[in-house]
């Protein structure tokens, strides 16, 4: 069965508007392609879990917005282009709450300055760069890091895969 998948989104850049229903569609597509990938899923904070909803929030936002967040609960000094808090993944298994089968994921924080410097840098569509943070974001969510090459290397080629089935991108 596949799970309800509820995302909350709010955009609080004024200087982009976005399509956030298109956005949540495809974010809803990139967690269900990871939850169908076995490398993926059974690699997952959801392995072994019971639920039937999953939900998470993604926060549009600026690059001083994240600086801030950076800085008060990161101690890191820098703006960042997206922040995952992964909130059910970074729990210990004592520690992980289902509430009447919903698993909260967590919250991805976005800022819309940065990806529309990155897309101009790699030489793509603001589009295609916000969503591939957006597919790295839940890549995050699902307990995923990226300390070594090779784990940078999985989490990018899931992205990718990821990217390449949802149309347009």
């Amino acid at each position: 069965m596949t799970p309800i998948i509820n995302i909350f989104t709010e955009n609080i850049y004024d200087k982009w508007e976005l399509d956030e229903r298109n956005l949540i569609d495809n974010a809803r597509d990139f967690l269900k392609y990871y939850l169908k990938t076995p490398d993926i899923y059974n690699n997952s904070c959801l392995k072994n879990q019971e639920y039937d909803t999953i939900v998470f929030d993604i926060l549009y936002c600026d690059s001083e917005k994240t600086h801030v967040i950076n800085r008060e609960y990161r101690d890191k000094d820098y703006p960042a282009d997206i922040i995952t808090f992964a909130i059910f993944a970074d729990s210990s298994d004592d520690e992980k709450f289902i509430f009447d089968g919903e698993i909260n994921l967590g919250e991805i924080i976005i800022a819309l300055d940065k990806v529309e410097k990155n897309a101009q840098e790699k030489n793509w569509t603001r589009e295609r760069e916000l969503n591939f943070l957006i597919a790295h974001g839940i890549m995050h969510l699902l307990g995923f890091d990226h300390q070594t090459e090779e784990e940078y290397n999985f989490v990018v080629n899931a992205q990718e895969n990821a990217l390449s089935k949802v149309k347009g991108l």
